[in-house]
Parts: structure tokens; sequence; C-alpha cells
């Protein structure tokens, strides 16, 4: 029995059935067209890109499909009716990688971005039996890359992108081009060899290394070259990324160290400064730490003052030395210092190296130094005014020991010498006197003598001294000078006046 052999068309057909079958599981989209303009078919991938349930909703033709949905280039222009993907198809055109946006007919923004390829299909004869135009669904990758870009450029940070396979920037933002001066034209597609942003590096060879290798580059001190032919001093660093597009790049982020440089000279050029004129002050002064109150340096007028020498001095602290009159001293300016962080016209007795005591006025503040808080302490050395002051006193309180001589007027300017009145407006302590201890009083700021007083008021001399030592414990004085600037103290003469 001889076997029925099978028509070509008959061989062919599972195969064609296989087919379909495929392309109805391909994730791709594919649309098939004839010559004519028919749409044959539309996978099920190909409608889902145009949001469509069935082919009658993406349209049967060429011409149909076109009225529901409008194309564009990526760049914005819009595709003509008589040059899109399909009509190009239908002329026997081929293309690969078409991008385009897709968006349905009366809307502004795409609904979709595809990228697209063409392929025309031939008889045996060499002619066109069937076009096909497979689609893939790129919309989540571009906005994926929009979303790159607004973030990459929307970085205050300075940075651009490198591609690692031909060194070439392929990004840059726009802090970059303010930190720079650059053009984005003069950067964007230039490469590495062309501006060279490690050739200042600290690290340079270490640098260029771990790019090539795709590893991240630490940051570090870079000379940035600029559009004049100088550099700006930035901290660089280097992230590996893959762009939207799986291409492996690096991300040069910096950060502008020129405003901390020039404060940093800013910075030593003013310690520079503050040391020479604390050398060269003519107030003796003193620097220690806030922490442990050590001696960090003291300047020549202290050494001057006490008779230390520097290295006996620095690097130990006042109670080590013995600074201070007594511990109690030094304590209390730890206290002043330690509530309020200054005070000022403290009066100290500090101890010289043979132990001879200085009288000074001290001040001090809480400073910052080369990032240490610290004590500048100055000393004004007064030793010599106390002197004459307790001289002047000693003479003044002499005379009005017997100042019977002495007018009214006499005795107010010495009691004025010997202690000034207090401050205008402050309240003075009232005593309550006796009328005797009243009359008494007056009559020592007349500078009478026990024993006139005795004879005016027609008492013993010994009845005068013990009104007088009440007098005194009333009003806290201890000597004639001390009860005469008490009653002055208080705006009044007690007992007649003097005739001038």
């Amino acid at each position: 029995m001889t076997k029925k052999k099978s028509s070509p068309a008959a061989a062919l057909s599972p195969d064609r059935t296989q087919l379909e079958q495929i392309i109805e599981t391909l994730s791709y989209g594919v649309i098939r067209l004839s010559p004519d303009g028919q749409i044959l078919s539309a996978n099920p991938s190909a409608l889902r890109m145009h949001g469509c349930d069935a082919l009658a909703d993406m349209g049967t033709t060429v011409k149909a499909y076109s009225q529901r949905f409008d194309l564009r280039l990526r760049g914005g222009r819009e595709i003509g009716k008589d040059v899109t993907p399909m009509a190009r198809l239908c002329r026997g055109e081929t293309f690969d990688d078409l991008v385009v946006e897709v968006r349905k007919h009366g809307t502004r923004e795409p609904d979709w971005i595809h990228r697209e390829r063409g392929l025309v299909l031939k008889d045996v004869a060499g002619e066109p039996e069937c076009l096909v135009l497979i689609i893939c669904d790129a919309t989540e990758a571009y906005e994926a890359e929009e979303r790159f870009e607004s973030m990459f450029n929307a970085n205050p940070a300075p940075a651009l992108i490198v591609r690692r396979a031909d060194l070439r920037f392929v990004r840059v933002n726009e802090g970059f081009l303010e930190l720079s001066g650059w053009d984005r034209d003069q950067i964007v597609g230039h490469t590495l060899y062309d501006l060279d942003i490690l050739s200042e590096a600290e690290q340079r060879d270490k640098a260029k290394a771990l790019l090539k290798d795709g590893d991240t580059i630490p940051q570090m001190e870079a000379g940035l070259p600029l559009p004049a032919g100088n550099s700006k001093l930035v901290l660089l660093a280097g992230h590996p990324a893959e762009m939207p597009n799986n291409e492996p790049c690096m991300i040069f982020t910096f950060a502008d160290l020129e405003p901390r440089h020039r404060a940093e000279q800013a910075l030593r050029q003013s310690e520079e400064r503050f040391a020479t004129a604390f050398r060269f002050a003519p107030v003796p002064m003193l620097l220690t730490s806030l922490d442990g109150h050590r001696i960090l340096n003291v300047n020549h007028a202290f050494l001057a003052l006490t008779d230390w020498g520097y290295e006996s001095v620095v690097g130990r602290k006042p109670a080590d030395l013995e600074l201070f009159e007594t511990a109690a001293t030094r304590r209390e300016i730890e206290r002043k210092i330690a509530e309020s962080g200054a005070f000022r016209g403290y009066e100290v007795q500090l101890k010289a190296r043979e132990g001879e005591l200085v009288t000074c006025l001290a001040s001090a503040e809480t400073v910052t130094i080369n990032g240490q808080f610290c004590i500048l302490a100055a000393f004004l050395d007064i030793s010599e005014r106390k002197r004459t002051e307790l001289d002047l006193i000693a003479a003044i309180e002499g005379a009005m020991q017997d100042s019977s001589w002495l007018s009214q007027k006499i005795m107010d300017r010495l009691a004025a010498l010997r202690a000034p009145a207090a401050p205008q407006g402050s309240a003075l302590p009232t005593v309550e006197l006796t009328r005797r201890e009243r009359e008494v009083l007056g009559l020592i700021t007349q500078g009478r003598s026990d024993d006139v007083i005795a004879d005016t008021l027609g008492l013993k001399r010994n009845t005068v001294r013990n009104h007088v030592a009440r007098l005194y414990a009333k009003i806290d004085a201890h000597s004639r000078a001390e009860a005469i600037i008490w009653a002055r103290d208080r705006g009044h003469h007690l007992g007649p006046a003097e005739p001038q």
C-alpha cells in the first residue's frame, strides 16, 4: 500500500499554529500587518500596551490606528500620520529600537513609552508577505530614568556621572556647573581625558584604579580643574551605579572646601595675631584650660611680675605653684568662672616665686582657642597704688586725730579722700542714736577732742569716752575719721556748724 504524501501547505500548518501560540504568550507586543495596511493580528501583550481588550479597540487598519493613537518621538516632536512605524512598515521600511511616546487621541500626556522594531518578512519570490511590528513596553524604565534625572538635577550637591566603558561624562547637574563654572556642553560627551577630575586628587592612582574596577572611591581632597586653568579645592567621592539602561557608571560627588579653607586660614591668622598680642601685652596674662585649670601659656609681663620661668609654669596648675595667697582665693576664682564664665576687677594677692605678695585686680573670660575651651585671665598690678592709698589714709587719720585747728570744710574734704561717698541712690543703714550720742557725734564732726566735748557738754572725760565707745559700736566705726565719714555719708552734720 502506497503511503500518501502530505502537501507542503499541510506540513506547514502545525508549525504556524505553534508559532501563533508562542506569539500569544510573549511579553513583547507583536502586531502583524499586511502590505495594504490591514492589521492582521495583535497578541495580548500588544493590546495591553495600548489599553485595549480586542483588536477592534486598537483598530483593524493602520489608518484606524492613527485615528485612535497619537505618537511622538522622545524629544517631543510629533510623528505625522504618514511616517508612523506602521506606515513605514507598509512601505517596506525596516527599523530597529525606535522609541516613541504613545497617547490616546485627545489626551496631552503620553500613556506609554514603546521601543519598537519593524520586520518585513518576504515570500520565496522576495516580495513582502508579512509585516511584523515588535513592541517593548519601556514605560517603567523611562519613568525611572526621568525620576533619576529629576533627582540628580535637583540634588544641590555638585555631581557628574562617568560611563565606565569609555570614561565619558554622560550626566552633570546644576550644582557642579555652578561649582566649576563649566558649561554643560563642555562636559557631557567629553571624556575623563579631556577633563581629568582626578589629576590633582590626593590619592590619584588609587582613585583611578577603583574607578577602573568599579569600586567605591572614598572621600579625598582634590583640585577641581576650572575653565580659567586654575583649580578649586574640593572633597571628592565616587559611587558605582547603573544607569536606567543598565550601563555601569560612576557617580562623582563634590563638596566645595574653599570656604572652609579660607575660614581655616582666617582662624590661623587670627590665632597668630592673638598669640602675638598675648605675648607682648604689657598687662600680665595667663591662659589655662577650662577643664582642669592647667596653665597653657603665660606672657612676658606675667613672668616679669611673678619672677617665674616659662618652663616652670606651663603645664602645671595654679595650685601646684601656690600662685594665689590662699587656696580659698583660688577656689573663689574657679567658682566665679564656673558660674558665669567671666568676672571683672576682682582683687587678689598673687604670690611671686620667692613668696612676695602682689596685689592685683584680676579679670577673666572664657575663650576658645584651637577648638579648646580656655580661661584668659589678666592681672593689673595695683600694689603701688594700694601703698599710696594706705599712706594717704594714714596721713588723713593722723591729721584728724587732732583736728581742732581744721575748718569743717577741710574736714569734709579729708573725709571724702578717706572713703568716697556711696553711689547716689544706694541705701544706707539707719541707726537709732540717743540725744546725747547725737550731741557727741556732732562735736566729733567738728573735730572736737574728748576734753573739749566734756567741757562743752558739762560731762566728765571718762563719761565722754564711754559715749564715744557706744557710738562707735552702733555705727561700726573704729576711729574719729570713720565716724565723721558715717555722718557725712548721711548728708547732714550733727551739732552746730563751725563759723567759717
